[in-house]
């Protein structure tokens, strides 16, 4: 066994945290295509999190089932002002809305928690010609 094996992923770090900070909440799940200096927006879902015993191995093989070639996802946490799980709708409408700021401007992945598939961290950033 490896040392990156015995340590828990970033993902497996963030949402404890993240869980012990909002209690029960929905999260809107975004999988993309990393390929040279494109992502492309493949799949997207939304979840609600109840209790932190998730771990990003059973995430993973949770989006290898979508039938998406993924590298990098992302999530985002509903504001906030809702507390805990929001209703199926208000979920749709937060991701519809994420969906179209994402296809203007990739970086929005930053404002959410981006992973690769090993659980380690992402940020997008801007190519300057």
């Amino acid at each position: 066994m490896s040392i990156s094996e015995d340590r828990p992923s970033r993902f497996d770090v963030w949402l404890p945290v993240e869980y012990r900070r909002r209690g029960d909440f929905t999260v809107l799940v975004v999988l993309v295509s990393i390929g040279g200096t494109s992502i492309e927006l493949l799949r997207s879902t939304f979840m609600n999190v109840i209790g932190d015993e998730t771990r990003w191995s059973e995430l993973r093989e949770l989006f290898s089932g979508s039938g998406a070639e993924w590298n990098g996802a992302a999530f985002f946490p509903v504001s906030s002002y809702f507390d805990g799980p929001v209703s199926n709708d208000i979920a749709r409408a937060e991701l519809r809305d994420l969906e179209g700021r994402l296809r203007e401007d990739r970086r929005v992945l930053n404002e959410g928690h981006f992973f690769d598939p090993e659980g380690r961290r992402l940020k997008v950033e801007e190519i300057i010609h």
